[in-house]
């Protein structure tokens, strides 16, 4: 955030496509929870940030395959079931306070 802000001054930055490919869950629910902090930590420091997005909602096909999963909410390819991620909790839990969480929080 801070090395795009320095990149192109005046120009304040949409985080467009944030997330992480993992079936660990833990590592899914660390990386969801991390991030807003780092913006939270950004903003601190003078950064505009405008906006942020997770990567993607559902689990997709990426290059031809299901296998990578990084959506917030796991899709069964089979049964058509979609089972949310205990990360999409996580940023939702984020989303319903409207205050971005820092180290402290």
């Amino acid at each position: 955030m801070r090395l795009t802000a320095a990149t192109v001054p005046g120009t304040p930055p949409i985080v467009t496509g944030n997330g992480i490919a993992t079936a660990d869950g833990d590592r899914g629910i660390a990386y969801t929870a991390g991030a807003p902090t780092g913006l939270a930590h950004a903003m601190a420091d003078g950064v505009d940030v405008r906006g942020c997005f997770h990567w993607r909602a559902l689990d997709n096909c990426e290059r031809g395959s299901y296998r990578t999963t990084f959506g917030l909410i796991t899709v069964d390819r089979k049964a058509f079931v979609r089972t949310p991620e205990p990360s999409g909790a996580r940023l939702g839990a984020i989303g319903r306070r409207l205050v971005l969480p820092t180290a402290s929080s």
